[in-house]
Formats: C-alpha cells, sequence, structure tokens
C-alpha cells in the first residue's frame, strides 16, 4: 500500500490525511511573498521554507504556480506550511492594488540594486516564473523593479536562491 501512495523510494511506514487548513482573508498590510506562475515544486518549497524561516506570513500563489500541497512541494518546505498563511490561485491584481506597502519585483535589468531600499516598511516580494520572469502586467503594478548585485559571472540566480536573499535583506534591515 505504501508503495502505491509515496513517490519516494526510501518512505516511512507511515501515513495520515488531513484536511487543507481553511486560508484567512489576506491582509494587505502583511509583509508578503508572491509566487508568480513558479512551476518547480522544489522551489516552491524551498521559497516557502525560507518565507517562514525569515519571519513573513503571507504567501500567494498566482495559478499556474505548483500546487504548494504537492507531496514534493510540502518536502521541501520543511513545516513552513504549519505557520504561514498560504492563498493559492488568488486575484493577485486586486491585491496588489489594495497592498498598503511596497510592491517589489526581482528583474535582471532592474533599475535599483537589492541593498538600496529600504524595507522597514511591509513589503510584497514578487518572485516570477523560472523561464519567463514576472508577468507584464505585474512588474506594471510594482512599486520598484530590484536586481540583485552579482559581480561574479553567472547570468542569474535560481528564483529560490534570489527569493532568499531578498526576504534575507528585509529582515536584516528590520532587525537593524
Amino acid at each position: 500500500l505504501m508503495a502505491g501512495i509515496s513517490g519516494l523510494e526510501s518512505r516511512a511506514p507511515i501515513a495520515f490525511v488531513l484536511d487543507l487548513p481553511a486560508g484567512h482573508a489576506m491582509q494587505p498590510d502583511l509583509s508578503t511573498v508572491v509566487l508568480d506562475r513558479l512551476q518547480d515544486a522544489g522551489n516552491v518549497g524551498s521559497i516557502l521554507r525560507s518565507a517562514g524561516a525569515f519571519g513573513f506570513k503571507q504567501v500567494l500563489a498566482i495559478k499556474g504556480t505548483a500546487q504548494l500541497w504537492s507531496p514534493k512541494v510540502l518536502r521541501a518546505a520543511m513545516g513552513a506550511h504549519f505557520f504561514l498563511d498560504i492563498h493559492e490561485g488568488c486575484d493577485l491584481m486586486a491585491f496588489l492594488a489594495g497592498f498598503r506597502g511596497e510592491v517589489i519585483v526581482t528583474a535582471l535589468d532592474g533599475s535599483d540594486a537589492l541593498y538600496a531600499l529600504d524595507m522597514t516598511e511591509p513589503v510584497a516580494w514578487v518572485f516570477g516564473s523560472e523561464g519567463q520572469g514576472v508577468r507584464p502586467a505585474v512588474m506594471e503594478a510594482a512599486g520598484r523593479k530590484i536586481r540583485i548585485p552579482m559581480p561574479g559571472k553567472a547570468e542569474s540566480l535560481n528564483v529560490a536562491a534570489a527569493a532568499a536573499i531578498c526576504m534575507y535583506e528585509t529582515v536584516r534591515q528590520r532587525l537593524r
């Protein structure tokens, strides 16, 4: 039975069924992580784990993002689901229009360096699809377009690594 329901080769001999938690209303003044069509479940889970580690409480996933409650996302998030308020398939443009903080997107051609921002007030970090980045409508709705300074020769960062850097800088500024 376990071999039939688990996708893992080395699986634990235990299983359980949970009802997904009822979501709370989205909070327009709470620092938020927004996932715009991220398809790799490992990246999504890693970002959830980082969000929980750096004190973010609210995560929004736009349609096209890997399912946040899928087995691979759950494994990569390592329990972060228990302390995050998760919203899937939400109306992002309506949320962004009412958000009472700064909406920031990451982009390779961003005009501002990450470390030049003041992130002591609520922020909504928007992280885009691994191949396409943030969708154009969301890019236009954002207040800031930033880049992570990379003096090395790599062209870009993995989205989960970029998200962790951005969330860390947010919490670093708030702890000063």
